[in-house]
């Protein structure tokens, strides 16, 4: 693709600016004039050719282009009858250098970058109109037919759209017209514009209406024109454009973003926050500083700013951006509600949004495959756990005793109010893993076969683990349990202060259970912590003094001394539905110590919301065994119901597809 410049005019109009130089070399706003301006432009659009007709003042004109020292082949081709014809005969002196896709503009229009960029991106030969725009009296207008431009000319007032001479012309379409105009100057006629040869074809060229609606596209033939251009670039110059970035690793895609919005105004990038990030997507490798530098490093970037939220709302009020750009990739999906929301913002000030068709490159897969298996990796993975509780305050888990378990745990997400929400981690339960195993909850599966499990699941997840160790056994072995785990990448081990034949807290007193004396159990947490080789592997104390009934005062008594043992966390527990002595519990403590986190396992009192726990001080609520005891009662339906119906048709309604399975589980 090639691009025309006509430059041969005198530009008698301009008055003084075209005494010693032509018109296009008029300064437009410090140190940019009309043609230098076209010339970067059409280098930032990607056309590698550029045509340029010339007249009066060529070796100046020349000379200047050359300095410029642009990364384009710049060819000229002078009118010599440039006093006495139209751009018509330019156009025809420069014929033989045409014969390509064409980029037709006149050297004396200011054009801002979108539109120029929308004219040689399109798909079809285009010419520039405005239906926004009132028509005017001395330039171009078009008359539309079939949808096409039909007839270009000044005097057409009939029916028509405002319209600049800024074409694409392609090779076929392009041709036709040529040929149009080589029959008019051999015949001698060229004082006429060249749009007279087009009118003569009827349509013929297809070329179709590229609507700019209120955008900068206008010739400067006057000094009034020029000070009407100088103003609107200089309105283009402080014209904000705001986007949004989560990427802790910039690829191509989004340089190549940000590379559009610059050329629309200044660029904002909003960044969003680490808890945003971790809550929508996956927890980002690099932190928001770290994040806001690399942002901040790419040249042409205006300002960079914290997003607390998915929604744009507050930093739109905040800073009020002309344009808002992003990719097509949200007009569907959990970020409809995001655009919907962003569209009406804009609106009530003027702003507007810019959507680019969104990359979706294998390679840009490859890097985010690359990037979930770091995030799977024992350094990574261990560390994640304290990360959200000291980026969130607030976790969630849910149970898993399988990698496809903990695929589901992995994967679920839930989109509303314009957010996501997903659990930041998962429960490996000595209950649900003996479960799965068809063996009672008593400690009875060993270590051995409770770390395989571990490691199936860490071989296709990468959220953090945290690991019921029952009593945690004796102290001599739980340093190496400690040991082990903290090496597998497991976040958290909780242990709980009884001794024993290991029964489920949930019996209470119905059976014979001991809670381990408050000295000994200390003991257990100091050795195990001496164990650690990090500081990122947390021990949390389970206390059992309310499931025993031993009240609050032995609950907060051991609560505090296993702090001062060494405890990161403290899990308190009730059989009870009503959560009246786990709020007590959380009030007291919280009045001592506002510091160490609380872990809560609502499995009977379930009736309270997420957002209550964490109002009255709790850090972390693990869902201990609902996908054991939701996925076995439809084990067993589904077997009932092929044997009451001695086929398997009637279980079709109750099974997820193969399809649906072999999309949840990663290719490698």
């Amino acid at each position: 693709m090639k691009a025309l410049i006509l430059n041969s005019g005198l530009g008698k109009r301009m008055g003084i600016y075209t005494k010693e130089q032509p018109k296009c070399m008029t300064e437009i706003s410090p140190s940019v004039t009309i043609i230098s301006k076209q010339l970067k432009q059409l280098v930032e659009s990607g056309i590698k050719e550029v045509v340029i007709t010339t007249g009066a003042f060529d070796s100046v004109l020349m000379e200047y282009c050359e300095s410029l020292d642009l990364p384009i082949d710049i060819s000229y081709v002078k009118n010599p009858k440039f006093q006495e014809t139209n751009y018509i005969y330019s156009i025809y002196c420069a014929r033989e250098a045409l014969d390509d896709d064409i980029i037709l503009m006149h050297g004396d229009l200011v054009i801002e970058n979108e539109v120029l960029d929308n004219v040689v991106n399109s798909e079809n030969s285009c010419m520039v109109v405005s239906r926004s725009l009132p028509l005017p009296e001395k330039d171009f207008k078009a008359t539309i037919k079939d949808g096409k431009v039909n007839k270009v000319g000044v005097d057409l007032f009939n029916k028509s759209v405002a319209a600049q001479p800024l074409y694409k012309l392609k090779k076929e379409d392009w041709k036709k017209w040529l040929e149009k105009i080589v029959e008019f100057c051999e015949k001698g006629v060229t004082d006429v514009y060249a749009e007279n040869a087009l009118n003569e074809l009827d349509g013929a060229c297809n070329i179709f209406p590229l609507d700019i609606g209120k955008a900068l596209c206008e010739e400067v033939d006057n000094p009034d024109d020029l000070l009407v251009a100088t103003l609107k670039v200089r309105q283009l110059s402080i014209r904000t454009v705001y986007l949004v970035f989560s990427a802790d690793i910039l690829h191509e895609g989004h340089i190549e973003l940000i590379k559009k919005a610059k050329k629309l105004g200044r660029v904002i990038i909003g960044v969003l926050s680490d808890e945003v990030v971790a809550t929508y997507k996956r927890f980002p490798l690099v932190p928001i500083e770290e994040r806001r530098a690399i942002f901040e490093s790419i040249s042409g970037v205006y300002k960079v700013v914290d997003q607390e939220t998915l929604s744009y709302k507050d930093n739109l009020l905040k800073y009020r951006p002309d344009i808002v750009v992003h990719g097509d990739d949200w007009k569907e999906g959990f970020q409809k509600p995001i655009r919907d929301e962003v569209v009406t913002i804009l609106a009530s000030y003027g702003g507007r949004l810019v959507e680019y068709p969104y990359s979706n490159r294998e390679r840009y897969k490859v890097i985010e495959e690359r990037t979930r298996r770091e995030l799977s990796l024992p350094d990574f993975r261990r560390a994640r756990l304290k990360k959200i509780l000291e980026m969130k305050g607030f976790a969630t888990a849910l149970e898993a005793h399988s990698g496809i378990t903990g695929l589901i745990v992995e994967q679920t997400k839930i989109f509303s109010n314009g957010g996501v929400k997903q659990f930041d981690a998962m429960w490996v339960s000595s209950l649900c893993d003996s479960t799965a195993k068809g063996k009672p909850d008593i400690e009875l599966v060993d270590m051995t076969s409770r770390y395989r499990t571990i490691d199936d699941i860490m071989e296709v997840t990468t959220k953090p683990i945290i690991f019921d160790g029952d009593t945690g056994g004796l102290t001599e072995h739980f340093v190496y349990t400690v040991r082990s785990l903290e090496r597998m990448g497991v976040s958290m081990i909780i242990i709980e202060d009884k001794t024993g034949l290991k029964k489920n807290s949930l019996f209470g007193t119905e059976v014979e259970q001991t809670q381990a004396p408050i000295d000994e159990f200390c003991a257990k947490i100091k050795a195990g912590k001496e164990a650690q080789k990090t500081s990122d592997f947390m021990i949390c104390a389970r206390i059992e003094s309310l499931i025993l009934e031993k009240g609050l005062d032995d609950a907060l008594k051991r609560a505090f001394a296993f702090v001062r043992a060494g405890a990161d966390a403290i899990m308190i527990h009730s059989r009870k539905k009503d959560p009246t002595e786990i709020f007590e519990f959380l009030k007291a403590f919280r009045e001592k110590d506002s510091i160490t986190p609380i872990v809560l396992v609502p499995t009977s009192f379930n009736t309270v919301y997420e957002d209550e726990f964490k109002e009255r001080g709790a850090n972390i609520v693990i869902y201990a065994n609902q996908l054991t005891r939701t996925g076995f009662p439809a084990m067993k339906d589904a077997a009932e119901t092929i044997l009451r119906n001695s086929r398997a048709k009637e279980c079709d309604d109750k099974c997820m597809s193969i399809k649906d399975i072999i999309n949840l589980i990663p290719g490698e």
